[in-house]
């Protein structure tokens, strides 16, 4: 009796394992995939860090603020990458549009289009909070 429950103990823990790693693993395959160079010899990371640093005279401290208060909902273990991303897509949509300086439509439009579908709905949700009207660009959801 007692080895069959040790047998199913360690059968239930080989299956618990093997699930932590596939799950640990896919999420490493998938830094692995934003790391890996494309055609044009950089990764989507380069690309992030490049927009980032060439619109960085461009930021702020308005900009700034107002880029913090909508990544809050992210957890904070994660709010770090969510940030570049984010930022990486506003600094590549305001070279792009040559603008002056980036305002809150450059960061709201910027903050859509960086943000996963599956998480529109936490986006919605942010923005009705801080009191964004979202009419504008229901055509980028």
């Amino acid at each position: 009796m007692q080895q069959d429950l040790f047998m199913w103990f360690i059968i239930f823990w080989c299956v618990v394992l093997i699930g932590l790693f596939g799950i640990g693993g896919f999420f490493m395959f998938r830094k692995f995939l934003k790391v890996f160079p494309k055609a044009d010899g950089k990764s989507t990371l380069d690309w992030e860090e490049h927009y980032v640093e060439s619109s960085l005279h461009l930021w702020n401290d308005e900009a700034k603020l107002l880029l913090n208060e909508l990544v809050v909902p992210v957890p904070e273990l994660f709010r770090p990458v969510a940030k570049q991303k984010i930022a990486g897509k506003i600094g590549e949509i305001a070279l792009e549009e040559n603008a002056k300086k980036i305002d809150s439509d450059l960061i709201v439009r910027g903050y859509i289009q960086a943000t996963p579908k599956r998480d529109h709905k936490f986006l919605r949700k942010k923005m009705a909070e801080m009191k964004i009207d979202l009419t504008p660009y229901e055509h980028l959801f």
